[in-house]
């Protein structure tokens, strides 16, 4: 498949724009009703686990997390596209208050017609992430 598919165009896209901490970018990249489940099933994030529905919501989750990190890295291992969606394999680094937390997992990205982020899928455990807490490098300790 060409690297230029619309779902890892997008997906690439909404990755650039969450690490670089640019909101209005990131939003603009989803469909009008699209939905971010961040990580899937009930969370601290969404605890009825039924997703962030539609750019208002979706603009919430991004206050309630991105907006809150430090620094934000996905490393992608791997990418496959199938249909009109794309699944990343890798993880997302977060820095947060002096610390890094690594959420390993696989992130399913969907676009619509247009090339829109539909939905945004992300499979990562909460707990497992936890286990991987660190000071983050040059962190002042205590």
């Amino acid at each position: 498949m060409s690297d230029e598919h619309p779902a890892r165009v997008a997906a690439r896209a909404s990755q650039a724009a969450a690490s670089g901490k640019r909101k209005d970018e990131w939003l603009a990249l989803f469909a009008e009703n699209g939905v971010v489940e961040d990580p899937v099933g009930p969370s601290g994030f969404d605890p009825e686990g039924t997703g962030h529905h539609g750019r208002e919501a979706i603009s919430r989750f991004y206050d309630m997390t991105i907006a809150n990190t430090d620094r934000l890295e996905f490393l992608v291992d791997d990418v496959l596209v199938c249909g009109d969606e794309c699944v990343n394999i890798g993880t997302i680094r977060t820095t947060l208050g002096g610390n890094v937390i690594d959420a390993e997992g696989v992130f399913v990205y969907r676009v619509d017609d247009d090339g829109r982020i539909a939905s945004l899928r992300a499979f990562w455990e909460v707990e497992r992430a936890m286990k991987t807490v660190r000071p983050a490098a040059g962190a002042a300790r205590g």
